[in-house]
């Protein structure tokens, strides 16, 4: 098998973390482009890409998979500018845009050009970005979604799959219009619903400016996703915005069932609603990453004395078990709090606990 040689366009926390884990395959040379060409040779430094790449229509010439992990309005920019490159026969072209529908039509205008563009979107990320936040295992156990056009040649869809196996994620093929729906509902959504609430409290903190304060805890973890980029999040609203809609009008009517229980406040019923929901949310699987990017949290119930906090760290360090976010939900005297523990994978969590459970009688739990 003669080496493949794969463009990256794009060379943030998925595009370097993609090349890292591709190159695992010693017959795939990686080449990295990004319109910051400083960041090109820090991930040539950094040992993220193989060669760098500086004039992007020079380099897809010798490309046999060229991949976009760009933002989607960049990514159909430049499906546009790939209609009037000089490109191997055969070569892939894919991206990693967490819409799908819009990148797939401008896909059936390349085909038309006898060009094959294959969606894809890595359901994962991370707390940084960036290069330097580049992780080569970024996408084990995460969905892996593909998206093709109905007539593409299966032996092409196979090759980009191939290509992708190092990255251990778990590959899904699925059409544009499925992706898009089920990201709205448990991605897209939930992010409009969060940046809600936030807003909510800022109309509420003018009158009760305590209320701040109280939304230190329990309401910083339900709103999480709310502290996301807002120039991707305004792209990602627009480009899925009538699924977005369809799912808002949903959710009126389930605010609305809210009211009515309320309102006819009967505690039967409504303990029949928190009922359901627990149990929907306790099936949720644990152990794979989601469309969202997955935080692994572990609460240990402390007691509140000097020293308790430097005392698990450093249980976690004598075990070499790196940590991502530290932080305190609830502490009072003489009342167990909450040490809130954030790592970087599931394993590392797993480990974590168990750490815990050998040298301390500490409570701990998976939210």
């Amino acid at each position: 098998m003669t080496t493949q040689q794969v463009l990256i366009v794009g060379l943030g926390l998925i595009g370097g973390s993609l090349a890292l884990a591709i190159q695992k395959n010693p017959k795939v040379q990686v080449i990295g482009f990004d319109l910051d060409s400083h960041t090109v040779r820090k991930a040539k430094k950094l040992g993220v890409i193989h060669d760098m790449a500086f004039n992007l229509e020079e380099s897809a010439k010798k490309a046999d998979f060229i991949i976009f992990a760009t933002p989607v309005n960049a990514t159909l920019q430049l499906m546009n500018e790939a209609q009037n490159w000089q490109l191997k026969k055969g070569v892939i072209l894919s991206d990693t845009g967490s819409t799908k529908k819009i990148i797939m039509e401008k896909a059936s205008v390349l085909k038309q050009l006898g060009l094959t563009f294959i969606g894809g979107h890595p359901m994962a990320g991370s707390h940084k970005s960036g290069i330097e936040a580049a992780k080569a295992h970024l996408f084990e156990n995460a969905y892996y979604m593909i998206t093709a056009l109905e007539n593409e040649n299966e032996q092409q869809i196979q090759k980009l799959e191939t290509i992708l196996h190092p990255t251990k994620g778990k590959i899904l093929r699925v059409s544009a219009e499925d992706h898009d729906h089920m990201t709205a509902v448990v991605s897209h959504f939930p992010h409009i619903v969060a940046a809600s609430l936030v807003h909510q409290l800022a109309g509420e903190n003018e009158e009760y400016p305590f209320t701040r304060q109280l939304a230190a805890g329990g309401f910083r973890d339900i709103t999480r996703i709310a502290s996301s980029n807002p120039i991707m999040w305004r792209d990602i609203t627009v480009q899925n915005r009538l699924e977005l809609v369809k799912q808002l009008d949903k959710w009126q009517n389930e605010m609305d069932t809210v009211k009515t229980l309320l309102m006819q406040a009967e505690p039967a019923n409504i303990e029949h609603y928190f009922s359901r929901a627990k149990y929907v949310r306790d099936e949720l699987p644990i152990t794979s990453q989601g469309a969202m990017y997955s935080v692994y949290d572990l609460y240990v119930d402390v007691p509140d004395y000097p020293g308790v906090i430097s005392e698990v760290t450093g249980l976690l360090a004598k075990h070499l078990i790196s940590i991502t976010n530290l932080r305190i939900v609830e502490s009072r005297e003489d009342v167990f709090g909450i040490l809130v523990i954030s790592f970087q994978t599931a394993e590392d969590r797993k480990r974590a606990e168990k750490s815990i459970h050998q040298d301390t009688n500490y409570e701990t739990y998976i939210s």
